[in-house]
């Protein structure tokens, strides 16, 4: 029941909780049905300068598989383990229910895709940006564990291909230069991992 239909002078249910997750530590979880398009939570924290949370990693000891980093399109990061909230605990899925927006002002909002019933867990996909090498240890250290049927098996975003010129033949047209490898397409608001 979306907060619209409720009696005015009656409380809305809180829409979520936090409790152990069989994903990956704690999880949120729907305290009530949620609707379609509902906007269920900010991701709260203080934002910081991505120099900033690359420091903040370093004196942790990074790269974690385990942040509550959040790019913002202005590029700077929403820290949610400093004065964060709850959402910083919605796990991350292949196979999301939830999306995450930036808002014009760049706070970030975490909105229903989908119908989501009361007790399941809150998801959505964060590609996680990890600039290092994407060796084997540190695949194991992102895998992913959401359980969807379509699961990409990592929580890591694929790094950008280099790509390697193509021999022009007699019969191919030429391409100027500054055609080559297109820009990378922005992507949505995602936790960033230090690299």
């Amino acid at each position: 029941m979306s907060s619209a239909s409720q009696p005015e002078n009656q409380p809305v249910a809180p829409a979520f909780r936090v409790e152990r997750s069989a994903v990956h530590g704690n999880g949120v979880f729907a305290q009530r049905d949620i609707a379609p398009g509902e906007r269920i939570v900010e991701y709260g924290g203080r934002e910081i300068t991505w120099e900033e949370a690359q420091l903040r990693a370093e004196v942790q000891g990074g790269p974690h598989n385990h942040t509550f980093f959040f790019s913002l399109a202005n590029g700077n990061v929403i820290d949610g383990g400093d004065h964060g909230n709850e959402a910083r605990y919605i796990n991350h899925s292949c196979e999301p229910n939830c999306e995450a927006i930036e808002e014009e002002d760049g706070r970030i909002f975490i909105y229903a895709l989908h119908d989501i019933r009361q007790d399941e867990e809150l998801s959505y996909s964060y590609p996680l940006i990890y600039e290092g090498r994407h060796t084997p240890a540190i695949k194991r250290a992102f895998a992913c564990r959401c359980g969807a049927a379509r699961c990409s098996g990592t929580m890591l975003a694929p790094k950008p291909r280099k790509r390697k010129p193509k021999p022009l033949t007699p019969d191919a047209p030429a391409v100027p230069a500054a055609y080559g490898p297109g820009l990378a397409a922005a992507q949505s608001p995602q936790p960033a991992a230090p690299g």
